[in-house]
């Protein structure tokens, strides 16, 4: 089974999209559905992720595991809103 996401989080409240990706961390955690998420939100979908990728013009620039990513100083910059 294979669960297709694509900006899960556009349009609804903090609150909400917090509720939803906390749901489908659960739903891989302990139903072990594999699930696709494109979005834009990468510390959201990060935080959830075995695997990530990072598209810039239709290219992967960079993959790993959500972790390594999300602790990756060049993604954290462009996309995590974070200093390095």
């Amino acid at each position: 089974r294979l669960l297709l996401l694509d900006e899960p989080s556009l349009g609804l409240a903090p609150i909400i999209t917090a509720e939803v990706f906390a749901r489908l961390g659960a739903l891989n955690a302990e139903d072990g559905l594999a699930m696709l998420i494109v979005e834009q939100n990468a510390g959201l979908a990060l935080d959830i992720a075995s695997r990530g990728y990072v598209l810039e013009t239709g290219e992967i620039v960079r993959s790993g595991t959500g972790a390594e990513l999300a602790g990756d100083d060049s993604v954290k910059a462009a996309y995590l809103g974070g200093d390095v």
